[in-house]
């Protein structure tokens, strides 16, 4: 059975910008809790199989998540950034992570509803709609957060239940 889908009909939300934004915001409050769980040293410095220490990983998604979304919002494109300065410091990392929760709430409110069909090309760069951007940057936070998981259960710690979002 084959099924086909007609782009000449008329659009429907499947999601809402605010179920979304609920989602997304689940997911990074469950990001936050692994950050906590790490040992400072650890996570910093702990690697397995040529991986990024997870605190590498977070200053990615710091460059992207509310950076991301500020550019959609308001139509300024900036470069990428994953640095930030931190001091070898988790209490600073998720200072950095709740001032980017705060920018995401923030700008998320001023992106139109019919925004998130457009085409956009997000830090000068990555080409897709405002939809497929934003789905990135959730499913990335979602692939390194799994990577966080094996780097806790490798220093025997139980991670956070990945379904308490």
């Amino acid at each position: 059975m084959e099924t086909t889908f007609n782009e000449n009909t008329k659009k429907h939300d499947v999601i809402t910008p605010t179920d979304l934004i609920n989602h997304w915001q689940g997911h990074r409050a469950l990001t936050r809790r692994v950050i906590e769980a790490f040992p400072e040293e650890a996570f910093f410095n702990h690697t397995i199989g040529g991986m990024r220490p997870f605190s590498e990983m977070v200053m990615e998604l710091l460059g992207i998540a509310g950076p991301g979304i500020k550019e959609i919002a308001t139509g300024i494109s900036s470069p990428l950034n994953e640095h930030f300065e931190h001091g070898n410091k988790k209490a600073k990392i998720l200072e950095l992570w709740d001032e980017a929760t705060n920018d995401i709430n923030t700008y998320w409110v001023q992106i139109k509803r019919e925004q998130f069909q457009k085409n956009i090309k997000i830090f000068g760069q990555y080409e897709g709609t405002v939809y497929s951007s934003i789905f990135y940057f959730i499913d990335n936070e979602i692939h390194h957060r799994g990577q966080a998981y094996v780097y806790l259960r490798s220093l025997g710690i139980e991670p956070p239940a990945f379904y308490e979002r």
